[in-house]
């Protein structure tokens, strides 16, 4: 069984769903925590997200613009961007290209 992406009534959710980048960026620094796991941030501008610390784990983010995203320091396992805009967008070190490049080919979920 496949799973499906969950949607929240979580207020940071729903800022990123809303396009509200900068307002989840100010709340996320005041200290406010989000779930951000299992997701569903299809078609989401996320441009500017400050991405650091957020477990993004089984989320997905098709056809989403996350270009210029530093996710560096965030958590992708089971994440899938196929699709995805993502010129500029920093990744895990320990996702390899091919993975990535799998993922926003084919949709294939990433591991590390």
């Amino acid at each position: 069984m496949a799973l499906k992406p969950l949607t929240y009534d979580d207020p940071l959710y729903q800022l990123l769903r809303d396009g509200n980048v900068k307002e989840f960026n100010r709340r996320k620094a005041q200290g406010e925590k989000s779930d951000l796991t299992s997701c569903d941030l299809r078609y989401v501008d996320l441009r500017g997200l400050d991405a650091a610390d957020i477990d993004f784990s089984n989320s997905y983010f098709r056809s989403a613009d996350l270009r210029g995203v530093d996710f560096s320091k965030a958590r992708l396992e089971g994440a899938s961007i196929n699709g995805a805009r993502i010129s500029g967008a920093l990744f895990p070190a320990e996702l390899s290209s091919a993975e990535i490049t799998l993922s926003v080919d084919h949709g294939m979920r990433m591991r590390y």
